[in-house]
């Protein structure tokens, strides 16, 4: 019988309260744990990495090596020792407290079920145990959390199911403290050896799909990733549904490995001749790693070169190994020339820290002529020291391991491979590739330098950081109170004027405040140099948070969605006291410049209005147009339309430029992605910025026009668009609103070129048939209310707004059971409106804005032969065809200025 785990149990919404904050100092917190049990390993290494990029943005590290996690390390309730000698000053080695006094849990019990219950597939037995030591466990778990006041965690090889008590207790733990915290995606789940990955030919863990093993689950605290696609796929192979999950390939600081002051007698401490080939070989000690093949090796090219090797790793975790080795050597008559060095620190250990600290890989590796890694086929997930060695600008010799062409062969890089579908030792030819690599020194530096230009690009350390910004960003200032979203695609020429408009953003004494507002820029997939333009921005202008996002899915609304949503999730940490203040999130657009007062304007009516949305005022500039009168008259009609409309009813947003309060955000569902059919295809919808507005006004929420926070906006929309501005299919026709490339310019085409008389009629027409449903009639429809403010009755004339109002409660009434989107769901009952009050609403125009609004274009000709008895009648059937887009079509499908 297992005895009680907890005499008196202390819920985790206690140990929260009792213990927040205790024993933690005022810096934020990422603590890590790792499966591997060992203090330095490739798991080890990479999570210093990464964890590297939180030192650097002010958090406090701790690092449990796992000891009281896997049974065959033989470390289970060890003390530390030397291990934090191994590691970078700035890493804390922790563990959990009080773990050795839980019952029943401990070394024998985490063998027995990995040999019983999950190899032998019997055991059933041990599972009530398993449950009780896990719940108890991660109670624990969640206490050393709360008191270290953690915000970030990582786990290192968490799905090994070597030990499922400790990885059921840290998924309850995760969900405990990410509860109780209200925090997000607090923790990065990271794999580097998988089932299929690590020795599968053994069956250590039971059979695909592996059903006694604690699978990944989905969780809004967890984002979890793995080295490359494989392993991803094999994943979702597993487990179909997870829901978070992306590849995190292993990074490399790229920088040479040279020989200097604080390494130099390397090779004389070590007893290797400064002229002789070294071969480096950086492993564990044990028989999967195949180290003797590196010593049959060493013997073969003893014949034709002075040769060592270098084995840095414990020499006295594998005693029996270590010993092996050593006989293999005395017996093909190498010993002396094979170096068992110990552990060396990780090159990111070593950075920074004062000499005489001992020896790191990258000295080694200054040293050495090759790097060495002729692993088992089925042991190794990635390869480590051959990216290490890639970095140092090293050649290197593998074997072709199981993953080998997955991480490396296929993306191209040179390296004598050792083939293992025939034979177990190095092979002459293999041996004869060896040397021709190390024994010609142009071959051996061409060869390096190749994979070190091409490593860059797939392994440098600046992934981590495009990654970590996007998974977990660094806190956002408690001072903050915009976000300011920006989707780019291929932006490389626009960006940087774009950039530098946001950072020279002034206020009402100066330049505005930078802690007041960030940019969130949304790479949506471009080609060009936007994300280095982006990065290179923000490393020259540390006084402005810049963060840079990913987004996959082709589409602006994707892209405007993906950074609303990111700052949205962060504003909320920012500190009790930032709690109580509105947050905004802000819209923008990459190829629009915003005047120098555009934030602060913007915030400052959000501030006072106290509304949901705040619209910008939108401009061309009238150098742009100098040579084309006709075409300026017409675009500058419709602003002044707009400028009338929009300070009567607030107008919609316009990605251009508008903010919006972050609650009314949330309280909507925030930005909708609506999906068409285009070609056989669905694309996403355009209009998500007009979607979204609707639905805010809709849900009661008041939008107020911000005339003084101006935009100016490019003129290539007009420019490299201008025969499908003229014709009213600048964004798409027959219903389907799409964004085309408006970047690309026809070298035919004269953009100085002025419109005919004709063409300036028919490009207004469009324009204004676009305008009036949407700008007039809309806002009224969706708030009736409006109707009753002295300002809009003055508008529309006290009979026309009374009519209006009727005839909107009835078109209501009429269409209450049709269930559209909301960018859809205002078409149809706009249109009807507009067809049915036309000349009385242009009469409204002419009036407020300028006789020169003239009157309604003519009538669809389908309607010009209806009676005028029956007008209302056929406009409905009109207006809600959606077989022809006949209705979309006539009204300009988007708007064209």
């Amino acid at each position: 019988m297992l005895s009680p785990v907890v005499a008196e149990r202390v819920s985790f919404e206690e140990a929260a309260r009792s213990d927040s904050g205790q024993g933690a100092d005022s810096m934020t917190v990422l603590w890590g744990v790792s499966f591997d049990a060992t203090p330095i390993s490739g798991v080890v290494v990479e999570f210093v990495k990464t964890a590297l990029a939180f030192r650097d943005q002010g958090y406090r590290v701790h690092l449990d090596l796992g000891y009281d996690i896997k049974a065959d390390k033989n470390s289970f309730f060890r003390p530390y020792t030397d291990e934090a000698a191994l590691l970078p000053d700035w890493v804390r080695l922790d563990r959990i407290d009080g773990i050795g006094e839980i019952p029943g849990y401990d070394q024998s019990f985490v063998a027995a079920v990995l040999h019983e219950y999950i190899q032998d597939g019997l055991g059933e037995q041990l599972l009530p145990r398993v449950d009780a030591v896990a719940e108890a466990l991660s109670q624990r778990i969640v206490e050393h959390w709360q008191r270290l006041d953690v915000s970030f965690v990582m786990v290192e090889n968490g799905t090994l199911p070597e030990n499922i008590v400790y990885t059921k207790a840290l998924y309850r733990a995760i969900e405990h403290y990410g509860r109780w915290n209200k925090l997000g995606r607090f923790v990065l789940w990271r794999d580097h050896d998988l089932m299929w990955q690590s020795e599968p030919g053994i069956k250590k863990y039971g059979d695909f799909p592996y059903s006694r093993t604690v699978a990944p689950v989905n969780s809004p605290h967890i984002y979890y990733v793995v080295p490359h696609e494989e392993a991803r796929r094999k994943t979702l192979e597993w487990v179909p549904g997870l829901e978070k999950i992306g590849v995190f390939p292993n990074s490399f600081t790229h920088v040479p490995a040279v020989v200097d002051q604080y390494n130099a007698g390397f090779r004389r401490e070590h007893g290797i001749p400064e002229d002789a080939v070294l071969i480096a070989r950086c492993t564990r000690i044990i028989p999967p790693k195949r180290i003797d093949r590196d010593i049959h090796l060493v013997a073969k090219l003893a014949d034709l070169a002075d040769v060592y090797l270098f084995v840095a790793g414990d020499t006295s975790e594998s005693p029996e190994e270590h010993a092996k080795l050593i006989r293999l050597a005395e017996t093909l008559g190498v010993r002396d020339r094979v170096v068992f060095g110990g552990w060396l620190a990780p090159h990111e250990a070593h950075v920074g820290c004062p000499s005489g600290r001992g020896y790191s890989v990258r000295d080694l590796l200054a040293h050495a002529n090759v790097m060495s890694f002729l692993t088992s086929y089925d042991y190794e997930s990635f390869g480590n020291p051959i990216g290490e060695a890639i970095a140092s600008r090293v050649p290197y010799i593998a074997s072709r391991y199981a993953l080998y062409d997955t991480v490396y062969g296929d993306k191209g890089f040179r390296a004598p491979i050792m083939e293992l579908s025939t034979n177990d030792l190095p092979t002459q030819s293999f041996v004869d590739s060896v040397a021709e690599l190390v024994l010609d020194e142009q071959a051996s530096e061409e060869t390096a330098e190749f994979n070190y230009r091409l490593g860059k690009d797939q392994f440098d350390t600046s992934r981590v950081d495009e990654v970590l910004a996007e998974l977990l960003p660094a806190p956002m200032d408690e001072r903050t109170r915009l976000s300011v979203v920006l989707p780019v695609y291929n932006e490389a020429e626009n960006l940087p004027a774009v950039l530098s408009s946001l950072h020279e953003q002034r206020g009402a004494h100066g330049p505005l405040d930078k802690t007041l507002y960030e940019i969130v820029l949304v790479d949506n997939n471009s080609t060009d140099d936007t994300v280095k333009i982006a990065h290179r921005f923000a490393a020259d202008h540390p006084d402005l948070a810049i963060h840079v996002v990913p987004e996959h899915e082709q589409g602006v609304a994707c892209a405007r969605k993906k950074g609303m949503d990111f700052a949205s999730v962060r504003s909320r940490r920012r500190g009790r006291r930032a709690a109580e203040e509105r947050f905004y999130l802000v819209s923008a657009d990459a190829d629009c410049q915003v005047d120098e007062y555009w934030l602060w304007e913007l915030f400052t009516a959000m501030e006072s209005s106290k509304a949901a949305i705040g619209v910008c005022n939108y401009y061309y500039a009238a150098e742009h147009f100098t040579h084309r009168p006709r075409l300026w008259t017409a675009i500058q009609r419709t602003l002044r339309c707009r400028a009338v409309t929009f300070g009567l009813f607030g107008g919609f947003p316009d990605g251009k430029g508008f903010a919006v309060d972050r609650d009314a955000y949330e309280k909507v569902g925030g930005i909708e992605i609506v999906y068409q059919l285009q070609d056989g295809c669905f694309v996403n919808h355009l209009s998500d910025d007009w979607d979204f507005g609707i639905r805010v006004r809709n849900s009661g929420e008041d939008i107020t026009y911000v005339p003084t926070s101006r935009v100016q906006i490019n003129p290539r929309r007009v420019n490299h668009a201008i025969d499908e501005v003229i014709t009213g299919r600048a964004y798409g026709s027959d219903g389907i609103i799409v964004m085309r490339d408006i970047r690309v310019q026809d070298p035919t085409l004269d953009r100085e070129k002025d419109l005919t008389e004709d063409e300036a009629q028919q490009a207004w027409g469009f324009s204004v048939k676009d305008f009036t449903p949407k700008n007039t009639i809309l806002p009224v429809l969706l708030t009736p209310s409006l109707l009753d403010n002295d300002a809009v009755i003055q508008f529309f004339g006290p009979s026309l707004a009374h009519r209006l109002g009727h005839r909107i409660s009835q078109i209501k009434d009429e269409m209450r059971l049709i269930d559209f989107a909301a960018i859809h769901s205002y078409k149809t009952p706009s249109y009807r409106l507009y067809f049915e009050f036309a000349d009385e609403l242009f009469a409204r125009l002419r009036a407020t804005v300028g006789e020169d609004i003239g009157y309604p274009p003519p009538l669809p000709a389908c309607l010009r032969e209806v009676p005028p008895e029956r007008l209302s009648e056929f406009v409905r059937h009109f207006c809600e065809d959606r077989e022809s887009g006949e209705a979309h079509n006539y009204f300009g499908n988007g708007g064209v200025f």
